[in-house]
């Protein structure tokens, strides 16, 4: 398996976990965890475009809050989940480019 198969399999489990974690939490969870490991991720990410690509460029590093009011943590949860998805369908389609 190659890194990018590998980071799109750790973005998709990131997505459940945060699902999982918003569902039981019911505004007791922190978004640091979240933020974090979205931010290690997107740096990987980085790795596999050798400067060229500029849609990769549309991608900025997470603020790193934890909001204490419940509809703010959704709100950044959110946004968490709109950049994931949006770097799973960066992946996947330059994924199959390279095939």
């Amino acid at each position: 398996m190659d890194l990018r198969e590998s980071l799109i399999r750790m973005l998709k489990q990131l997505l459940t976990d945060m699902q999982v974690l918003q569902q039981q939490g019911a505004g007791y969870y922190s978004c640091i965890p979240m933020l974090r490991r979205y931010n290690k991720l997107l740096a990987q990410a980085r790795g596999l475009f050798s400067g060229n690509e500029s849609l990769m460029g549309t991608f900025d590093d997470l603020a790193e809050e934890d909001p204490k009011d419940p509809g703010d943590k959704m709100k950044v949860t959110q946004g968490i989940r709109i950049e994931i998805g949006q770097l799973i369908s960066l992946l996947e389609s330059t994924q199959e480019e390279t095939k």
